[in-house]
């Protein structure tokens, strides 16, 4: 995990006086210990390893939370798969007041990997939205 883009990303939200809330599938509190509902008949429908699960995450928990910044990890680590889905897929989700980015990534490596860079993928991504 890169932890010059977490600083960064707390430095940029505190300078717009934002707050930031987290939701995670795959990467279980490595971004934070939070988690958030997700409404079941998408998750029935698609499971939770899908880009649009991830962005009603981010926005749910900016939500339920009160934050300004809602951020989602969702995905499979491995190493087996997931709801069809190979390891290494993932969707992460960045919401602010001005914007709702997703982004979809296909990672190679362990289990231990992935996770670590799928944090990296969702800080990269709150950055360049609260960079907008």
């Amino acid at each position: 995990m890169s932890v010059s883009a977490a600083v960064q990303f707390l430095e940029q939200a505190a300078v717009l006086g934002w707050t930031a809330a987290t939701a995670e599938s795959l990467t279980g509190g490595l971004l934070c210990a939070r988690l958030v509902d997700v409404p079941a008949d998408l998750l029935a429908t698609r499971g939770a390893v899908d880009p649009e699960v991830a962005q009603l995450m981010a926005q749910g928990v900016r939500r339920r939370l009160g934050a300004d910044v809602g951020l989602a990890t969702t995905g499979v680590a491995g190493p087996d798969m997931q709801d069809g889905r190979p390891p290494g897929t993932v969707h992460v989700a960045v919401v602010t007041p001005r914007s709702t980015q997703v982004r979809s990534l296909a990672l190679d490596g362990d289990r231990e990997h992935v996770r670590e860079a799928c944090v990296a993928a969702v800080l990269a991504l709150a950055l360049e939205a609260l960079a907008r």
